[in-house]
């Protein structure tokens, strides 16, 4: 069989286009091939090609997608690489294709299905712990992505989901009680964890992560 093609978006600085290498690294020990798709083009060609979605992490999300003005330590990724990633995402779950987000693309998730975020969680929060370093999440009910207990993760964010989208179910947190992964019910394969698994390839919970995306992939060859 082969294997199936991966989607992975871009983002932009200045005339270039900006991924780092350890997104499609992980999607190759899966067994995927990696694609990179620059922020341009049919979003609803794209979606008909490729056989799953990982949207990676990156800056900010737009304050303005979740109706907020922005506070000062926002730093918002380009209009044009969201609002593809939105159209992208939208077409592509017309086929029922899986969806992995990753940090600044999980939350990005969250907002297509109206939820919002926190723009700066040690701000807003005064968070207990520091989420720029590696912390402990507890996943709170057995599932088929994560196991229930207790792992630890890394952490470079400095935004947080606060109001979970529609139809969105959350079942891991941080010690302080921020969502940490969520999955869409009643869909094939939709995750979103707020951590970065591509930079954990050492790490069992991680790989697995990577290879339960390429295998839900794999169904629509």
């Amino acid at each position: 069989m082969k294997s199936p093609i991966i989607g992975i978006t871009t983002d932009i600085e200045g005339e270039y286009l900006k991924i780092k290498c350890q997104y499609s690294e992980s999607i190759v020990m899966a067994g995927g091939s990696p694609v990179l798709i620059p922020p341009a083009g049919d979003t609803s060609l794209y979606a008909g090609i490729i056989d799953g979605l990982l949207i990676p992490g990156g800056d900010d999300l737009d304050p303005v997608y979740y109706n907020e003005a922005p506070m000062l330590k926002v730093k918002p990724v380009s209009k044009d690489r969201s609002n593809f990633e939105f159209s992208l995402l939208k077409n592509l779950m017309k086929f029922r294709k899986p969806v992995l987000g990753i940090c600044y693309g999980m939350q990005l998730i969250n907002v297509a299905f109206g939820g919002s975020l926190y723009q700066d969680i040690d701000f807003q929060l005064k968070v207990e712990i520091n989420h720029k370093k590696d912390y402990h999440i507890a996943v709170i009910a057995e599932n088929k992505f994560l196991k229930k207990g207790r792992f630890s993760v890394n952490s470079t964010h400095h935004q947080a989901i606060k109001e979970l989208g529609a139809g969105l179910s959350s079942f891991a947190y941080s010690t302080d009680n921020l969502i940490e992964a969520f999955n869409l019910k009643d869909y094939p394969f939709l995750i979103g964890v707020q951590w970065h698994p591509e930079r954990m390839k050492d790490d069992e919970i991680s790989l697995n992560l990577f290879n339960l995306f390429v295998q839900a992939s794999s169904h629509n060859k």
